[in-house]
């Protein structure tokens, strides 16, 4: 099966509405999204609606549960609490609903599905080799794909060997065929991996194959929709950087 790879969309929706487009030229057979559809940008209501219309499959991530009341806002810093009260102010019903029924993992599949990791599909920053080892100890399925830490990124650890990982940027090809993987595919809405393009995986798990792809979206009109709603700049001005 063909599958699309998203995560942490963040409320960004042209850059969501990109990625879209662009999985719609890869001729993919589900999307799934690994969570955040909310907090940092200023579209709620249209990255959910897009969402529940488009993936076949999504997760929560730490923003959606704040917002829908399951973590406690004062775990989040400044800027971030800042957006979770707005989107908590601003959210419709329909939106809150459709968030307060997902959850951080999905075990049971080919692929093991987390927000965060497999370890803690809540919080866990997976950015180190040693992390993921100790991930993919823990996880039952071969492949695992992450999201959370907004980084387009890969780690392998081979039938033998130590496990290695790098950066994964826009157009690398990976065959995961052998040995123990985790992939992220980076994020949608808020790139932190010094490109500003929206992120996105197409994953094959046929040939066990997969693509990271980045795609070009108007960065201002999602920056300028954070500053008219009153969110802080901050927001606004690192989608220009991706950092």
């Amino acid at each position: 099966m063909r599958i699309a790879l998203l995560s942490d969309v963040h409320g960004n929706l042209p850059a969501f509405e990109a990625v879209l487009a662009d999985v719609d030229s890869a001729s993919v057979e589900e999307i799934w999204c690994l969570g955040d559809l909310v907090g940092y940008g200023a579209s709620p209501d249209g990255c959910v609606e897009l969402a529940r219309s488009r993936c076949d499959l999504c997760l929560a991530g730490n923003h959606d549960l704040v917002v829908t009341g399951d973590i406690d806002i004062a775990d989040f810093s400044s800027s971030a609490a800042t957006a979770a009260q707005w989107t908590r102010d601003n959210i419709s019903p329909q939106a809150l609903e459709f968030l307060s029924s997902l959850r951080p993992e999905q075990d049971g599949r080919e692929v093991g599905l987390y927000h965060a990791s497999p370890r803690d599909p809540v919080w866990e920053y997976v950015l180190s080799g040693w992390q993921a080892d100790e991930c993919m100890k823990a996880m039952e399925a071969r492949v695992g794909a992450i999201g959370h830490s907004h980084v387009a990124l890969y780690f392998h650890r081979p039938d033998e060997g130590e496990v290695e990982g790098a950066p994964a940027e826009g157009g690398l090809e990976q065959d995961l065929s052998d040995g123990h993987w985790l992939i992220n595919p980076g994020a949608v809405g808020q790139p932190r991996d010094g490109d500003p393009r929206a992120a996105w995986l197409l994953l094959d798990t046929e040939t066990w194959s997969a693509e990271w792809r980045r795609v070009e979206y108007p960065i201002e009109q999602a920056a300028s929709a954070i500053e008219e709603a009153g969110l802080p700049k901050v927001l606004a001005q690192r989608l220009y950087t991706g950092q």
